[in-house]
């Protein structure tokens, strides 16, 4: 990773001014634009090229660069400190891109260690953990029609969204070898058609800054503004994304500011102090993970995060950023016991300081990047997640709806004859299903840790089991909310997520597991072409039971409606039961055209259906004035639109 420099830098580091703007900003916890303040960053100064290095350490006694340009020496380039700032900065000529550097750190102890640069672009190769000297403006984006139909559009609530998350370091290998990676310039060439092709709305990343344990999947970030080295530069990352934009997908990116790890090297105990992190360990330290948290009540440690959030979608064109197990933030006694917490101010278990971070972050998103999306991960049932701050809320996008996805999955591991003792499993989800803006998550902690795969939890012989996981994501695509796999879920993967192991593609030359493909390929476009899929994903509007009482047969039906009054009607068979002559009330007369049907052959099914559509008959049932007699193919869902 390391360049060679353009000098042996021999001139001692000179100093640098830094605007009292700047240093006003950052105080306030208010700099949009930090990173290019703070950090390292080319400059032309009056011995020449070289970089301009500035850290914030304020209770440090004294600051040096060190790093493959001076023998790691910290007596040859001390910076110098910037007023009462708390700032150290300082200018070395002769460096070139890709120097490696690090922070050496007199302590307020008096002890000195080495630390990375908080706001390092680049960070050389694992197990080293030393920043590269980076320049941000080195790539020419071709996505601006994307960018500018993003500016225009609002929230996008009433889209049609369906996300595949991706563990970039083992969606697919270049041998067998663990750490033949794909490149970002290798995920442009294969993954963006993949995801193109089976007609995905987004990709999802697992977190790609920095990170040097590949066991952690990137959720103890070491280096925030570092996109990870094993995979490429920054400018292949952007041309990752740019691929993504110009074939109509876009890009959210997983974001972890709830905690980071305790390496000597990284942001905890920066200057001999709890800087980053709370000094107490009951607010500063997160048990069940061993890592430090963050002190959300500090404007800098504001100001690093919101920075930080920003520099993603300002630098890297992302288009939505999930955030990370945010219930961890919100609740100061957050798997803590007795004494091991601190209550805030009013006596409570409610973690203010972040309650206010997360609410000015999603203020400053919306406002910067019209169109972007926030989604948190929350598992609890904290009111207004997804609802504007004006309103008390939170001020997400979104919220991924756990519930639904413990009581699905719950309810499709048992065996069909015990289903009818659990249909409330299925329609428990529609009593909250338009509190929050719902993400419906089947995401990568569902498949992994001993979980299983997805379609190894479904009972039955193989042919039930595929037929179940076709029948599982038909319900998933049918229900209110925006879509999210994880990959290999969508072909039929039947090993359990490795993030040392690719995936099993040789399963995609079966024809059981390119009819899930298709299954999903056909989904996706379904979702897309009927505004009754998605315009009221949100809305009570956009639902209406038809019938979710029948618990003899395990069968539930409902529509799915559009503002220009179109519908869907959906009817799910959770038995290997063919039922024919099944009745359904229904509000229009005429012809319902059959649109889909998880069970044709196409898919691997039986082909058992209704030869293309019905015709409704004149007479009351369940109060519809209308009814159609179907056939419903076994553990199959089939939906129908009146012609």
């Amino acid at each position: 990773m390391s360049a060679t420099a353009l000098k042996k830098p021999q001139t001692p580091c000179l100093p640098v001014d830094i605007g009292e703007l700047d240093i006003y900003l950052f105080g306030q916890g208010q700099h949009w634009d930090l990173y290019r303040v703070l950090g390292a960053h080319p400059h032309d100064g009056p011995e020449g090229p070289g970089y301009r290095f500035a850290v914030w350490a304020p209770n440090a006694k004294g600051v040096s660069v060190v790093g493959d340009f001076n023998g790691w020496t910290p007596e040859l380039h001390k910076l110098y400190p910037v007023a009462a700032s708390g700032i150290w900065a300082g200018y070395v000529p002769g460096i070139a891109q890709g120097a490696l550097y690090k922070f050496s750190v007199v302590q307020k102890d008096g002890n000195t260690v080495e630390k990375t640069d908080p706001f390092a672009f680049f960070a050389e190769m694992r197990p080293g953990v030393a920043a590269c000297a980076w320049s941000l403006d080195a790539y020419q984006w071709n996505d601006a029609a994307w960018m500018d139909a993003r500016r225009a559009h609002d929230l996008p609530l009433d889209d049609a969204v369906s996300v595949y998350e991706v563990h970039a370091g083992s969606w697919r290998w270049k041998t067998k070898d663990y750490g033949s990676f794909y490149t970002y310039r290798d995920m442009a060439e294969q993954l963006v058609p993949y995801v193109r092709d089976l007609g995905f709305t987004h990709i999802e990343f697992m977190p790609l800054a920095e990170h040097p344990l590949d066991e952690s999947w990137g959720y103890q970030t070491g280096h925030y503004f570092a996109p990870t080295s094993r995979f490429g530069t920054p400018e292949d990352l952007r041309f990752l994304i740019d691929a993504c934009h110009q074939a109509g997908i876009g890009v959210i990116l997983d974001w972890v500011p709830g905690h980071f790890p305790k390496d000597s090297w990284c942001l905890g105990r920066f200057d001999g102090t709890g800087l980053f992190e709370h000094e107490d360990p009951r607010q500063g330290e997160h048990p069940d993970w061993g890592t430090y948290v963050f002190n959300y009540g500090r404007h800098e440690v504001r100001n690093f995060l919101l920075a930080n959030a920003l520099y993603w979608f300002k630098e890297f064109h992302i288009d939505g950023i999930r955030i990370d197990a945010v219930a961890s933030m919100l609740y100061l006694d957050y798997s803590r016991n007795e004494g091991e917490w601190i209550p805030n101010k009013y006596g409570g278990k409610e973690n203010i300081d972040a309650i206010d971070f997360l609410r000015d972050l999603n203020v400053v998103v919306h406002e910067h990047f019209p169109g972007a999306a926030m989604i948190a991960e929350e598992s609890t049932s904290w009111a207004g997640v997804s609802r504007p701050v004006y309103t008390g809320g939170l001020g997400f996008t979104f919220k991924w709806n756990m519930g639904w996805m413990n009581d699905t999955l719950d309810y499709f591991t048992k065996d069909p004859v015990f289903r009818s003792y659990h249909q409330n499993q299925l329609t428990f989800s529609m009593l909250y299903a338009f509190h929050e803006n719902f993400v419906l998550p089947l995401s990568h902690d569902e498949v992994t840790h001993g979980k299983g795969a997805l379609i190894s939890k479904m009972p039955g012989d193989q042919w039930q089991q595929m037929a179940n996981l076709r029948l599982f994501l038909s319900y998933m695509w049918a229900h209110p909310g925006k879509k999210l796999v994880f990959m290999g879920c969508e072909f039929g993967q039947w090993k359990e997520w490795n993030s040392h192991e690719p995936l099993d593609w040789v399963l995609t030359e079966f024809p059981p597991h390119q009819g899930a493909m298709s299954l999903v390929r056909s989904l996706n476009a379904l979702h897309k072409a009927f505004p009754a899929m998605h315009v009221r994903d949100n809305d009570w509007t956009g639902f209406e039971w038809v019938d979710l009482s029948d618990y003899a047969s395990s069968v539930i039906t409902f529509l799915r409606k559009a503002p220009d009054g179109s519908q869907i009607l959906w009817a799910f068979n959770f038995t290997p039961i063919i039922r024919e002559d099944y009745t359904v009330g229904c509000r229009v007369p005429g012809f319902w055209k059959e649109i889909f049907n998880s069970d044709s052959a196409f898919f691997g099914g039986t082909d058992s259906g209704n030869g293309g559509g019905v015709m409704a008959k004149p007479a009351t049932v369940g109060g519809w004035p209308h009814y159609l007699s179907l056939t419903l193919p076994p553990l199959a869902a089939v939906a129908f639109t009146p012609e």
